[in-house]
């Protein structure tokens, strides 16, 4: 008996060893809060959910960067899309619904996407809401983009966690729209760039450009360094690096390094 009693012991320390292991890596740290901040100087709404920061353009209706961060724990469970529709964000003006891409010939992109919120229902949920999503192609938001994202998710595994944004480029002054009322018009991105970061003895950042089309786009010619897509966007990724650290990786933009 006092060897079962042991046992029971020894399993219910492990449970609670496990479960305190998962709140950790579900509640972002105030490290881990600041280098997901973005300096966006534009007028945007910021939006805090429960896994991702976004800034959202009212006037464009579609955020223009959304950060989160991504652990090896968050790559997989329970918590899938199956059953969570696309829906309104009423936390803001004039929200975006789905019927404001019906017939468009573009998809509701995920900037935040489903695949790195299987871990927690409300993630999930709001990974779903409307200010989470831009007009894309569907065969780069099947395809190239969707290569990204999983590729993400491996990194994750491998080095524990790394600190992600993505949004999209806008050139020029005129940008395409759907939508079939002129109040409610969206725009449509000319390109979406995703910039990650990894901390640690061999920090590293690295950057990636793909156009709004359905023409294929290998990862490698997709590379960039941070301070490129910085110069295109006129964001600020990852201030709260110390100075030194930030300059020497966010020139560099090596794929082999990762």
């Amino acid at each position: 008996m006092k060897r079962i009693s042991l046992i029971i012991a020894a399993v219910t320390l492990l449970c609670l060893q496990s479960c305190g292991q998962k709140v950790k890596n579900s509640v972002p740290s105030e490290q881990e809060s600041s280098l997901t901040d973005v300096r966006v100087d534009k007028d945007v709404v910021p939006l805090q959910r429960y896994a991702y920061k976004a800034w959202y353009s009212p006037s464009m209706r579609i955020p223009l960067a959304v950060a989160w961060y991504l652990t090896g724990n968050h790559v997989s469970g329970s918590y899938k899309r199956r059953g969570v529709a696309f829906h309104p964000d009423e936390n803001i003006d004039n929200p975006v619904t789905t019927f404001d891409y019906m017939q468009s010939g573009y998809s509701r992109g995920h900037m935040c996407p489903s695949g790195d919120n299987k871990w927690n229902q409300r993630a999930q949920e709001e990974s779903f809401l409307m200010t989470n999503i831009c007009p894309q192609n569907s065969k780069l938001n099947g395809g190239d983009w969707n290569d990204l994202e999983m590729l993400c998710r491996t990194w994750a595994k491998r080095y524990d966690r790394v600190y992600i944004v993505c949004g999209p480029i806008l050139r020029g002054n005129s940008h395409k729209t759907i939508g079939r009322q002129r109040s409610r018009r969206v725009t449509v991105p000319e390109a979406f760039y995703k910039v990650v970061l990894r901390t640690g003895k061999n920090a590293a950042a690295i950057g990636f450009i793909y156009e709004n089309n359905g023409s294929s786009q290998p990862m490698k010619a997709a590379v960039r360094s941070v301070d490129e897509i910085e110069r295109q966007t006129g964001f600020d990724f990852f201030h709260a690096l110390p100075d030194d650290v930030e300059n020497r990786i966010e020139g560099k933009a090596n794929l082999s390094e990762w």
